[in-house]
């Protein structure tokens, strides 16, 4: 689906160019933004890199044990029936807090493994389970306490203050994972009415 919606924006942006004579300019754009395209994945690559490394100290040192420690109650209660020490919670653990540090990239092999073990845990077969849909929903809410991409994406293009977003960041995120999780209860309490 996307590869046509890419390619459809290529193609209007060729004939509008064309149509308004502007060739010239979308060529230059063409050749100047590639390069730019692969200096942001390479930004994106360091920060990921560095954000890694430093999600493998916290572990060895035990910081996200106890960081886990200090999840694991709340998010026993809202994944409920699930073993609050099992795998499928570790790493729903790990993913959360890779997404509390504003580290959205670097949880997503968390996110796969996490999905991969309540499937198993579960015993879903095809079907996505309650415990499942609630983790996929506070994923993409991605809760952020530290936005450290996008504060380094501002100070690579030239902002003074990289963390000013901070406060609109924790509201904006705060206001996400609570609208999604109340709705996924109401949504789950629906469904079980109806069968």
């Amino acid at each position: 689906m996307m590869k046509w919606f890419f390619s459809g924006l290529i193609v209007l942006s060729i004939i509008f160019a064309a149509l308004s004579g502007k060739m010239d300019s979308l060529s230059e754009t063409a050749v100047s933004e590639g390069g730019n395209a692969i200096t942001l994945c390479l930004t994106l690559a360091g920060i990921v890199c560095l954000w890694s490394a430093i999600m493998r100290i916290a572990r060895k040192a035990g910081l996200i044990e106890a960081l886990a420690r200090a999840f694991t109650p709340l998010l026993s209660k809202l994944f409920k029936g699930l073993n609050s020490k099992g795998t499928a919670m570790g790493y729903i653990v790990l993913n959360i807090t890779a997404n509390l540090l504003g580290l959205g990239n670097a949880s997503t092999p968390f996110g796969i493994a996490a999905m991969q073990e309540l499937e198993k845990e579960e015993r879903s077969g095809e079907t996505a389970t309650d415990n499942m849909i609630l983790f996929v929903i506070l994923n993409t809410a991605s809760l952020q306490i530290i936005p450290a991409t996008v504060a380094a994406l501002r100070l690579k293009n030239g902002s003074t203050d990289p963390m000013e977003i901070l406060m609109p960041v924790w509201l904006a995120s705060a206001a996400t994972a609570t609208v999604a999780i109340v709705l996924a209860k109401i949504l789950q309490k629906c469904t079980r009415r109806r069968i």
